[in-house]
């Protein structure tokens, strides 16, 4: 209620009302007073769509009956940043320090994002392992799981030990089916397993607890994108010269954007090759581009981050009639063989060149004019990469190594470095 009051007092406040005073005639009064009325109107309408829309996005009520018997109950809840009803994430306080709180109220969200090929709603989070499961089973079938989704790699049994070491919550050195059963539905969760296998890289949020299938991390990095504070129902009304014009007005100065796109630069670096295979961007845009108190990148959101082997998953014999309909996520897109009528699995534009395409819109806008022709010519040249990069590892590599320099030269022995 005290955002419908916000914005009614804002609705008062309608630059037509002044009319109201300075009419003479009746038909200008007339004019004024419809003018007031569609102020009116839209404010209510406005109020309404903004109100209905936290309802249905902030159910954080539900997630804490979750935790009911966990010692995170602790954790003092804050504002609601949830996108998606299914995925609720709030600001919080835990311990003294800022933390984002995050958790799944619904049973099928990855086959919304292209994460397994049929939807899985008859899974049931916690009904795994089933009593009489011994370690040794349990291990195999986190071994197996892993496998599924990061590919066959030699460094799961490590990762597999870490998820053990990690399930034991009260630290007893023994594993008890609660503590199993939580830690399988923790894992049922995309990010949650993505920040499992990207958690020694710089750019991406540390986990400081768990429970249940609930999870809190550090604090949620401020966003490049303003409109990303807008209600998800709103944001498609905004035009796209609008968002850029948010951005240069309300963003970062320049040179504390080249620093975040160095940052950004170097998290291309970390999904490329790291210990648990190769990943893959699914939605570049500004939205998922945030950065802490100094200026340095930190992945905003890893939802649509995917694992090379869950992509290849999804494309392997795919029907298609276009390359649209080889499409995981958002843009990670691969080629169509039209003879054969099935997806191909290289994809069509790698994490580079997406990015760079990014950072066009991102750098170019007030960049130093001694700076701009260079920058938007290397820029144009990342964006033509194609393939895999596995493919043309070299020239990725040349080509990356070659922007993060000319960016850290301008702003190296500055207050920006």
């Amino acid at each position: 209620m005290r955002r419908l009051r916000r914005l009614a007092h804002l609705v008062l406040f309608c630059p037509f009302s002044k009319g109201l005073q300075q009419g003479r005639l009746p038909g200008l009064r007339v004019k004024y007073v419809f003018l007031v009325w569609l102020c009116v109107f839209a404010g209510g309408w406005l109020a309404y769509v903004h109100y209905a829309s936290y309802v249905e996005l902030c159910r954080g009520h539900v997630c804490q009956v979750v935790i009911d018997l966990c010692t995170l109950h602790k954790v003092e809840w804050g504002t609601c940043l949830s996108s998606l009803p299914g995925q609720q994430v709030y600001s919080g306080l835990w311990q003294g320090k800022e933390v984002t709180i995050k958790c799944g109220i619904e049973e099928s969200l990855n086959s919304k994002a292209g994460w397994d090929v049929a939807p899985r709603r008859e899974l049931v989070l916690f009904d795994k392992p089933t009593r009489g499961t011994s370690i040794k089973e349990f291990r195999e079938m986190l071994l197996s799981y892993l496998k599924a989704n990061l590919g066959d790699l030699p460094s799961l049994p490590a990762l597999v030990g870490q998820v053990l070491l990690m399930a034991d919550f009260n630290k007893d050195s023994r594993l008890s089916l609660a503590e199993a059963k939580s830690v399988w539905a923790l894992l049922q969760r995309h990010e949650f397993l993505l920040l499992l296998s990207l958690q020694e890289k710089e750019h991406a949020s540390r986990l400081l607890g768990y429970c249940g299938d609930l999870y809190v991390t550090e604090g949620a990095p401020h966003r490049s994108w303003h409109g990303a504070a807008l209600p998800p129902l709103l944001r498609p009304l905004l035009p796209p010269a609008l968002h850029r014009a948010l951005q240069q007005w309300l963003g970062p100065a320049w040179p504390w954007r080249a620093k975040i796109a160095i940052g950004l630069l170097e998290f291309v670096e970390e999904l490329f090759h790291g210990s648990y295979g190769t990943f893959y961007m699914c939605e570049t845009t500004l939205a998922n581009v945030g950065y802490t108190a100094k200026y340095d990148f930190k992945m905003a959101d890893l939802q649509q981050v995917a694992p090379e082997a869950a992509v290849r998953r999804f494309l392997q014999g795919r029907h298609c009639e276009h390359s649209a309909d080889c499409t995981y996520g958002r843009d990670c897109r691969a080629p169509c063989d039209k003879l054969m009528r099935q997806c191909k699995g290289d994809l069509i534009q790698p994490n580079l060149a997406k990015v760079c395409e990014l950072l066009r819109d991102y750098l170019l806008p007030g960049a130093p004019a001694g700076l701009r022709e260079e920058l938007g010519t290397q820029l144009r040249t990342c964006t033509t990469l194609s393939g895999l990069a596995s493919q043309v590892e070299a020239h990725h590599s040349l080509v990356l190594s070659h922007l993060k320099t000319l960016l850290w030269k301008e702003i190296s022995n500055t207050k920006y470095s």
